[in-house]
């Protein structure tokens, strides 16, 4: 039962301490629109999303204004495009990927996500076409985020697969050269992708969802880093569990919008994702918790431990909270979205090698980073491919969302507004790994994937 106490406590982190909701994300399944004729699926498609999401908006900001709660981003993931188009005739999906864009400016979410492959063991003609298609879909749509899945624990690596996404993340940055390669920050490519993540530019609706689901994904940075300036100088112990009640206060909070969301809208609630997402916005920082913790400067020696204790106490503190759990579940850290993390790298505290380590131990892996446009397309596929290792040995998602800047280098930055921030063009390392990625075939899965 919460009491007078907790009610007066949650409005105090609404109002001083940046509280909100990241994201409302309806899961809608397209699997029943795959047809051969490409421009009858596209209807389908369009159709479907317009039906079970148009009252999405006016349902979240509807939630907002009767809870007094910021819902930050309404959102949509659908089934991996690649699944849906491999019935139809088309050679090129680009189509598909204007429908969704068409269809999400309709019921006015700002992003929709799914334009999707897995190709983890291996890639069917389909995923080829939709791999092919991502750089013009993502120059050429507005709302439209895609998505790879790499590699998992169980399958291993598809290294054929990791040195075709480096090509494509290189293509997707030239093609919006003009907006600081824009286009690269809005593709994710995954080892373990999960399969209800609420958040852009990953999130597809998988295919062990149901027809229609509503997931929500949770912030609050700042309420955690107010409530650890009550506990300087305590011990571990007492700092685990000051995050734990944090987290506990914030993600009952999105159980509740999660709820309400779903019943409004007559469909099933799906998870809570109860990790911390930083924005641009000061006082809204993942950097700054583990900086409270006693550390001079995110990115020096102990980052990754703080790191480590935060993730973890998050979701002890969330999972209670929440009806299901979900998603990613943890702490991003995307340079550009996070100001303590962008004054770090420009203080040289925070480096791309630092990162790498702190991805073991965080939500997801490397986000939102700017690298010089000159880098090749052979050191970004060792990049995903370390990367990928990571998840795969500790069987956990890991992702990497990398930006080569054309134009710019080290020293530069890029900037790109609301919640993509600003960027500052971080080193890569000079020395070449073309022969190792020119290798292809496919890195082998761990013995302790053999678990049955």
């Amino acid at each position: 039962m919460i009491n007078n106490y907790e009610i007066m406590e949650t409005i105090r982190m609404l109002e001083e301490e940046k509280l909100d909701i990241r994201t409302i994300t309806m899961g809608i399944s397209l699997s029943d629109c795959a047809d051969s004729d490409g421009d009858k699926a596209r209807e389908k498609i369009y159709n479907k999303i317009v039906d079970y999401a148009g009252e999405l908006v006016s349902v979240a900001e509807e939630i907002e204004v009767k809870y007094d709660i910021p819902i930050i981003n309404k959102r949509i993931s659908v089934t991996p495009i690649s699944l849906v188009a491999a019935a139809s005739n088309d050679d090129n999906y680009l189509k598909f990927a204007k429908t969704l864009d068409k269809a999400a400016k309709e019921v006015g979410v700002d992003f929709i996500g799914g334009f999707s492959a897995l190709v983890h063991k291996g890639m069917t003609k389909a995923d080829k076409k939709l791999i092919a298609s991502i750089p013009e879909a993502l120059a050429q749509t507005e709302r439209v985020c895609s998505s790879v899945n790499i590699g998992t624990t169980k399958a291993g690596i598809n290294m054929d697969a990791v040195a075709y996404m480096g090509l494509i993340v290189k293509e997707a940055a030239q093609l919006t050269a003009e907006n600081g390669g824009a286009g690269a920050s809005k593709l994710v490519i995954f080892a373990n992708a999960p399969e209800d993540n609420p958040f852009m530019a990953g999130a597809f609706h998988g295919v062990g969802e149901g027809e229609c689901m509503i997931n929500v994904g949770i912030s609050g940075p700042g309420a955690v880093k107010s409530a650890l300036t009550n506990v300087k100088g305590k011990s571990f112990d007492v700092v685990a569990e000051t995050i734990k009640k944090s987290a506990f206060k914030i993600t009952r909070m999105g159980q509740l919008v999660a709820n309400e969301a779903s019943e409004m809208l007559g469909v099933t609630p799906g998870i809570v994702d109860l990790s911390l997402a930083p924005t641009p916005a000061v006082g809204d920082s993942v950097a700054r918790i583990l900086e409270e913790m006693g550390l001079e400067s995110c990115g020096v020696h102990g980052t990754t431990a703080a790191l480590a204790l935060l993730n973890d106490a998050v979701k002890k503190g969330g999972v209670m909270a929440s009806s299901h759990v979900g998603g990613l579940s943890g702490a991003f850290i995307p340079v550009s979205e996070d100001a303590g993390m962008i004054e770090a790298v420009e203080k040289g505290s925070l480096s791309l090698e630092k990162l790498e380590a702190m991805t073991a131990v965080c939500s997801v892996g490397l986000d939102m980073i700017a690298i010089p446009g000159k880098t090749t397309a052979e050191t970004i596929s060792a990049i995903i491919a370390d990367e990928a290792a990571i998840g795969m040995v500790n069987n956990k998602t890991t992702a990497v969302r990398i930006i080569p800047v054309p134009g710019k280098d080290v020293g530069d930055e890029v900037v790109y507004g609301g919640l993509f921030g600003r960027a500052p063009i971080m080193k890569v390392s000079e020395f070449s790994s073309s022969e190792f990625i020119k290798r292809g075939g496919r890195i082998p899965a761990p013995m302790h994937s053999l678990k049955n």
